[in-house]
């Protein structure tokens, strides 16, 4: 069993871990909890009333958050030449074609989102295998199979996130940083929630968000009470 630091111990005696808090009360009491050296993440988990096995009952998107994720994202633009100035000049970290794709299938996987166009879909199509487990397959649904790749790029960069639900019926995403300050941490949490609200899937019978809870790295989490999830 994790043997509890002092830090932790006191900060578990401010909160009621069965109860469900509003949501900015929840943050507060997240940002109290973290007590990591370096700047841990927040990160929301919400368990949706779906059946993930069932097409027409997968959720899944994107949403830019108002004040950014907190994190530098590595960008990998998979384009034909004449838009690799386009993503460079976009703030691409890497662009290109099939040097990337030789390097992918050779193991290589240091980025967090890959932006490719739809002529070239055939060409990464291939490499399924390695950047679907990952999460790292570009998808039209979530904005990274685009002509437009200065747009991709630049709205990844300001803080655009993907998310999709598990085969638990849960989604997890970073919503930030625990050095941000509690208003920004609230306003990405409220932007996500609205997303996955409006993404509801019309065979969704019930009740669609059966919970939510917020939590820092190495940190206990904190439910947040319905309320706060649907305002």
């Amino acid at each position: 069993m994790t043997k509890l630091t002092k830090k932790i111990k006191e900060a578990l005696t401010k909160f009621d871990r069965s109860k469900k808090y509003p949501l900015i009360e929840a943050v507060d009491i997240v940002k109290e909890l973290i007590t990591t050296k370096f700047d841990s993440s927040v990160d929301l988990s919400v368990r949706l009333g779906v059946d993930p096995r069932k097409a027409n009952q997968m959720v899944r998107g994107s949403v830019t958050l108002p004040h950014g994720s907190g994190k530098t994202v590595k960008v990998l633009v998979l384009c034909t030449p004449d838009k690799e100035d386009e993503a460079k000049e976009a703030g691409a970290d890497f662009y290109g074609l099939d040097e990337y794709i030789k390097k992918i299938k050779g193991g290589w996987t240091d980025i967090d989102v890959v932006i490719t166009m739809p002529s070239v879909m055939p060409k990464v199509g291939a490499l399924g295998r390695i950047l679907g487990p990952r999460g790292l397959m570009p998808n039209p649904k979530t904005g990274t199979v685009t002509m437009d790749i200065a747009k991709a790029v630049k709205e990844v960069k300001a803080g655009k996130i993907d998310f999709k639900v598990d085969k638990f019926g849960i989604i997890h995403a970073g919503i930030g940083k625990g050095s941000f300050d509690k208003q920004k941490l609230v306003d990405n949490a409220r932007e996500l929630l609205q997303t996955i609200i409006k993404l509801k899937p019309t065979s969704s019978k019930g009740t669609y968000i059966k919970s939510a809870f917020i939590s820092g790295t190495m940190s206990p989490s904190v439910q947040i009470e319905q309320k706060s999830i649907t305002a």
